[in-house]
């Protein structure tokens, strides 16, 4: 059987194809990728030995700029380039995890009567998955929220989560941190590409946090801060790969933006979580939907971007700490069914003959 995985933009339309792909491979199927020529993904997927097939991208804004008068042009293109592309390759069914790229992947597809499956990880769909889901048979969801705002293609699957996470070592991770005192360990992860405002709030929070913790900051690329690079018990990443599973392995308490992927792996791991949404103005709204269902479900506590100072922060950090174990049995109740799992399910129910 053959299969198209597709998606980017950042990580987060990324990793859940990477986490279907040890089940697709054990099954022996055919792999390939269809990306955006310089994207996150071309990096993130040849670095997993896949077929990788760039294609022209135009990217969906929903604010006014001149590069949305050049943008249906590289659609276009792209909609083209993934026709040739499909039609060479032929695959049983494609698997789309959204972002701007995938538009053209999907239509090309439903030109070619291919079959679609594609995901949707936040509450409310993107605008990249609402048009491509004219072309899908199923939409796989994350949220029972989802459901309402996908009609009867919606199945609820949850996310593909990568099994590597669940195999991290605590002393290593505290070898690849350097950390000599015993302290609880926080980590703070802004998403893929960083986030200017999280990363700014901890590092001014970091005389109080490291009374109490060591702290692990991903802060994303070219986001380091030299000055601080000979602190004492931080320590600062612009992305990490394969040390990820053991650094969560020794992490105790976590503060992160929401998007939906993050927050899925937060579930799954068991990590008691301070939540920082992205505010309206930087984004559609999603990730305070994404939130907003964790805090009301015991997973996390949530601090809005407009109301974020050092004082909320840390005394949020430390009330989510020293009642950790509320969290973590909330997130116990949660389901235990396999994300990667159920949608394999989908896609081999799907596939043309």
């Amino acid at each position: 059987m053959k299969i198209v995985l597709t998606g980017g933009g950042t990580a987060g339309h990324v990793t859940p194809n990477i986490a279907l792909l040890p089940l697709l491979q054990k099954e022996e199927w055919e792999i390939n990728y269809i990306g955006s020529k310089a994207g996150i993904e071309k990096e993130l997927i040849e670095a997993e030995d896949i077929p990788y097939y760039g294609i022209s991208s135009g990217k969906l804004r929903r604010y006014l700029s001149i590069e949305n008068l050049k943008d249906p042009f590289k659609v276009v293109k792209g909609l083209g380039d993934a026709y040739k592309i499909l039609k060479e390759l032929d695959p049983n069914i494609v698997f789309s995890k959204g972002g701007y790229v995938s538009v053209p992947v999907v239509m090309a597809a439903k030109l070619l009567k291919i079959p679609v499956i594609i995901h949707e990880s936040d509450i409310t769909p993107g605008l990249a998955n609402k048009i491509a889901s004219k072309g899908a048979k199923k939409i796989c969801v994350n949220f029972p929220e989802t459901l309402k705002y996908v009609g009867n293609k919606g199945i609820l699957t949850g996310t593909p989560i990568r099994a590597e996470l669940f195999q991290g070592s605590k002393a290593k991770g505290k070898t690849i941190c350097k950390f000599t005192m015993g302290k609880p360990t926080l980590l703070v992860m802004g998403g893929s590409l960083g986030s200017v405002k999280v990363n700014t709030i901890v590092r001014e929070s970091l005389d109080q946090l490291l009374i109490t913790y060591n702290v692990v900051h991903i802060c994303g690329k070219n986001n380091l801060d030299e000055i601080l690079k000979e602190t004492r018990g931080y320590i600062q990443f612009e992305y990490v790969g394969t040390e990820l599973p053991h650094i969560f392995a020794l992490t105790d308490i976590m503060l992160s933006r929401a998007g939906a992927n993050s927050l899925a792996e937060i579930v799954a791991l068991k990590i008691p979580n301070v939540l920082i949404p992205l505010s309206k103005q930087a984004s559609r709204g999603d990730q305070i939907l994404n939130a907003e269902s964790m805090q009301k479900q015991g997973y996390s506590e949530v601090i809005q971007e407009e109301t974020l100072d050092v004082d909320i922060l840390i005394n949020t950090i430390n009330k989510v700490y020293n009642n950790k174990d509320f969290y973590k049995n909330a997130m116990l109740s949660a389901n235990k069914l396999s994300g990667s799992e159920k949608v394999l399910k989908e896609i081999k129910e799907h596939c043309k003959n």
